[in-house]
């Protein structure tokens, strides 16, 4: 399992590290425990190492490009030579891979070459995708590299399987990368629910750690804080809730070459008249992430777009629900009126309705935590890895 521009160790939210991370290490252990070897393969940001996870799965940090961290713009440059060290390891091994899995389209560039000159099967996931990046947010505030937007053609293409995690995604590899249905695969995410589970005394440990005082209720935004996030939503959201308003939480740092985005957060929470009622905690462990979810009385999702939505299920996990706006892979991650509220559109004011009609109705937001619990119970990593095993065994190579 390929993921080249961020470690699957590396702890969600953090740099370029979110959604993808959790879901290829949960994956990986998952088929580790039922007897698959897996190899994680990853570029080095310090010395290349080899680490063992657990029985079964290895860590592979290699060596490629100047030390340090590259700027994930900058990283398609190294990608002939993070290949060459896979291709390295590849002829190292007892025997060869049965399958080599990539995330995210650099991991995909990198390897292909690999995977054709071994003929080994070559399975892809994409997890995001430039196309959707493109038409989710406003003009002008992003712009993905022509080269990314090709190569996930050609990935899509060339791949043996293609992975999807929604029929969100599903409906833009076809329409606008060119996938062929007939290779194209949907594998919803799972969720932890030991992990992610209702804790009754979240709350007073949460509040203590943030300094808050009883009575408020919490607002989580969990990840990256990024213009593709969009936290600014959040706020704006809050400044437009009657006094006395939530406390709002946002988690997660800031991806690399995003910093101006974080201070115009600042500026617009002092702007709103809110700075006093937005907490910035940076980026959380697992485990306080799970206590912050469970503490808090709604969970936003305020993204432009997500090609699944794993922050909303985790939520759900928790029994809290989850407000999103209905676009992509959300609508799956969130369902309406099960697990939470999905939203029309990106207006404050709608947004604060919805938030204040969940806090403001005890009896129907106890149904909604029940039944947010209920749904996040039917996605498991242990489906996951079964359905994915069946892709890996239909290739041809796969061995039980």
């Amino acid at each position: 399992m390929i993921s080249m521009h961020t470690s699957p160790a590396a702890a969600p939210g953090t740099a370029d590290a979110g959604g993808m991370n959790v879901a290829i290490l949960a994956i990986a252990r998952e088929l580790a425990r039922r007897g698959v070897e897996v190899d994680l393969l990853t570029r080095a940001t310090g010395a290349p190492a080899v680490s063992t996870l657990e029985p079964g799965l290895t860590l592979h940090e290699l060596g490629a490009g100047p030390a340090g961290v590259v700027a994930k713009g900058d990283l398609s440059a190294v990608a002939d030579e993070f290949g060459e060290a896979v291709a390295r390891i590849a002829g190292r091994e007892s025997r060869p891979y049965d399958v080599v899995h990539a995330h995210y389209w650099l991991s995909g560039l990198a390897v292909l070459p690999v995977a054709i000159e071994l003929g080994i099967p070559f399975v892809q996931s994409f997890h995001t995708l430039g196309a959707m990046k493109h038409r989710s947010m406003p003009t002008g505030q992003l712009t993905e590299p022509e080269r990314r937007v090709r190569s996930e053609s050609f990935l899509a293409l060339q791949a043996d399987a293609v992975i999807a995690s929604s029929t969100a995604e599903v409906d833009d590899l076809i329409e606008q990368v060119g996938a062929q249905p007939h290779k194209v695969w949907i594998i919803p995410p799972g969720v932890d629910t030991r992990l992610f589970a209702p804790q009754s005394d979240a709350g007073d440990a949460v509040r203590l750690a943030l300094g808050i005082e009883s009575g408020r209720p919490l607002l989580a935004v969990v990840g990256r804080v990024q213009p593709l996030k969009g936290q600014e939503l959040a706020v704006r959201a809050l400044a437009a809730m009657p006094m006395p308003r939530p406390i709002l939480v946002i988690a997660g740092e800031t991806t690399p070459g995003e910093e101006d985005y974080l201070e115009k957060l600042h500026e617009l929470a002092a702007d709103s008249g809110v700075a006093a009622d937005v907490r910035f905690v940076g980026a959380l462990e697992r485990q306080a992430v799970a206590e912050l979810l469970a503490a808090a009385s709604v969970t936003l999702v305020p993204s432009h777009s997500e090609t699944f939505g794993l922050v909303a299920l985790e939520s759900a996990a928790c029994g809290t629900p989850a407000v999103a706006q209905r676009v992509s892979g959300l609508v799956e991650s969130v369902a309406d009126g099960e697990s939470g509220v999905l939203v029309d559109s990106r207006d404050p004011a709608e947004w604060a309705r919805v938030v204040s009609l969940l806090l403001d109705d005890p009896l129907y937001y106890d149904e909604l935590a029940i039944s947010a619990r209920r749904f996040a119970e039917g996605f498991t990593w242990a489906a996951s890895v079964s359905i994915l095993l069946d892709v890996y065994r239909s290739l041809g190579q796969g061995r039980p």
